[in-house]
C-alpha cells in the first residue's frame, strides 16, 4: 500500500516505514503528526484518486530530525561596473518517518 501526500507544497509517494525529507513544518523532533492532504491511495488493485484530496485517508508520521539543507550560493554581477554580490541560503528541512496509512 502506498499513498501520494502533499507536504510543504510538494508531493511525495510514501509507504509504511519510509523516511522522507520535507520542508520544515510545525512541530519538533519526536512529535507525531497526521498528514491529511492525501491526493491518491493505492492498495493492490484498489486505486483511489482525490478531487483534489481524499476524505477519510490519513498518513501518520513522526518527526525524526530537524536540520538545514545544503548551501545554495547566489552570485550577482554587472560587467565593467565593479558590482558583485554573493549571498548564501540554507533551507530548513525535516526528516519524517511514515508510521501508518489509514483508510476509513
Amino acid at each position: 500500500m502506498y499513498a501520494v501526500v502533499e507536504v510543504g507544497g510538494k508531493q511525495y509517494t510514501v509507504e509504511k516505514d519510509m523516511k522522507i525529507i520535507t520542508e520544515k513544518i510545525a512541530g519538533k523532533s519526536g512529535d507525531a503528526i497526521e498528514l491529511d492532504r492525501v491526493l491518491m491511495c493505492v492498495d493492490g488493485d484498489d486505486v483511489k484518486v482525490g478531487q483534489p484530496v481524499l476524505d477519510g485517508v490519513v498518513v501518520k508520521a513522526t518527526i525524526e530530525d530537524e536540520f538545514r539543507g545544503a548551501k545554495v550560493l547566489v552570485f550577482k554581477k554587472k560587467r565593467r561596473k565593479g558590482y558583485r554580490v554573493k549571498n548564501g541560503h540554507r533551507q530548513d528541512q525535516m526528516a519524517l518517518r511514515i508510521n501508518e496509512i489509514s483508510v476509513s
